[in-house]
């Protein structure tokens, strides 16, 4: 049997929709994967979001082939040098207080282990999140994300609470949309809500499935001190946005709030599974003491954790916070000049290398997509219930300004053809 026949056999469609890429990807190097028909495609989502160094960088590889002849996986309760080098260097990126690190390998199972920690520090159970959000598809994770996913499989865990998110400034308004007034409403209804057991609040500075919706300057800091108001736990869900992809290592940083607890995944791996949840040895201490318990096949796995180690060594060493910056600022003004010639683009967001591109509805954004994907560009569209089509495009940070311009040029290709 042919592939595509094997797939129509062997496959559990997953992803809601039932679709797959029409493309059998066979390599892929640097900014491009490469189809078995011999078409490179310009990768525009970095896979999932995550090879924030393109793919195959030749020092992650080298780091597999090393560290599999040496030392892959290990028993969960041993540690091997490079799982403690990676925890002490994490913490060495991060304000104080943060400085435990506990290892894992996606973002739903970070998120996870998260809740887990708050709820037991705190002896609370109830988790706020957005309504727009997306924290992963295990028990806990899956409670607090709303932007889709939620029909159809029974309760989820008692006491989640979901708060609208913030209205955001397009890019053509002269001024922020107020914002105060909304969040104090959200928390009065909280409270109304609340059983008492107000545990944790897990939020994502920007919400990438969402619709890449980057939170007002000011709201990280406001909705931290409704949190230390309640006695509740401020999680921030860095998954897309940690490791220098907005222009700085943490997207928290541009409001100079330190979350209780951060979970990292994504980018950390650089297309890799490797997660993170860092915290403070206070919060630590207290879960010890109470007796935590986050045992899992993979944890503290010594191969991933290398391959972190040298994804810190490259982003250090290229100073790709500051290229990140500067590729966003040039990606930022091309689209905004696509907006400028073509009506059906409504918005462009986002910071760094993590931009959304609005267009006027889901049907013109399927479009743009499938005639991108014929021009050799791949683009990912989020299409939730009640929105309009939005491009997430974070291209790798490592992506030269002549790709730059190479996405550009077939994305207003696809505009001028599809629309």
């Amino acid at each position: 049997m042919g592939f595509w026949e094997d797939v129509e056999q062997h496959m559990v469609r997953y992803s809601g929709a039932g679709r797959f890429t029409p493309e059998m990807i066979v390599r892929a190097e640097g900014s491009y994967v490469f189809t078995e028909s011999g078409r490179r495609l310009l990768d525009f989502t970095s896979g999932q979001m995550s090879g924030i160094l393109g793919h195959s960088h030749p020092e992650v590889v080298a780091t597999i082939r090393r560290q599999a002849a040496t030392l892959d996986h290990l028993f969960s309760g041993m540690l091997s040098p490079a799982v403690v080098d990676l925890a002490r260097r994490l913490a060495g990126t991060l304000p104080e207080p943060l400085t435990k690190v506990l290892l894992l390998t996606t973002g739903a199972e970070s998120n996870e282990a998260a809740i887990r920690m708050a709820k037991l520090v705190t002896g609370k159970h109830e988790i706020v999140s957005f309504a727009r959000s997306w924290h992963g598809m295990t028990q806990a994770a899956a409670a607090a994300t709303y932007s889709s996913g939620r029909k159809g499989y029974g309760p989820t865990s008692p006491g989640n609470f979901a708060i609208p998110v913030p209205p955001v400034r397009r890019y053509d308004e002269p001024e922020q949309p107020d914002w105060r007034r909304p969040l104090d409403l959200a928390f009065e209804l909280i409270d109304a809500q609340s059983a008492g057991s107000l545990a944790a609040c897990i939020v994502e500075p920007i919400l990438s499935s969402g619709g890449v919706l980057d939170l007002p300057e000011g709201y990280l800091a406001a909705l931290s001190a409704k949190c230390r108001e309640r006695g509740m736990l401020l999680i921030l869900d860095e998954a897309q946005t940690g490791l220098c992809r907005t222009g700085t290592w943490y997207a928290f940083e541009r409001d100079g709030v330190v979350p209780d607890i951060l979970t990292l995944s994504k980018t950390l791996g650089a297309g890799l599974p490797l997660a993170a949840v860092v915290t403070s040895a206070e919060i630590e201490e207290r879960a010890h003491e109470l007796g935590y318990l986050f045992f899992t096949t993979h944890v503290s796995d010594p191969l991933v954790a290398a391959v972190g180690n040298t994804v810190l060594d490259v982003l250090e060493r290229d100073k790709l916070d500051a290229r990140a910056a500067e590729s966003g600022a040039f990606l930022r003004d091309g689209l905004i000049d696509l907006a400028s010639r073509h009506d059906v683009i409504t918005d462009v967001r986002g910071r760094g290398l993590l931009v959304g591109l609005e267009l006027v509805s889901d049907a013109a954004g399927a479009a743009v997509t499938r005639r991108c994907l014929e021009l050799g560009l791949h683009m990912n569209v989020v299409q939730l219930p009640g929105m309009v089509g939005v491009f997430r495009i974070a291209p790798p940070l490592t992506a030269t300004r002549e790709e730059l311009t190479e996405g550009l040029d077939l994305l207003a290709q696809a505009l001028e053809t599809a629309t």
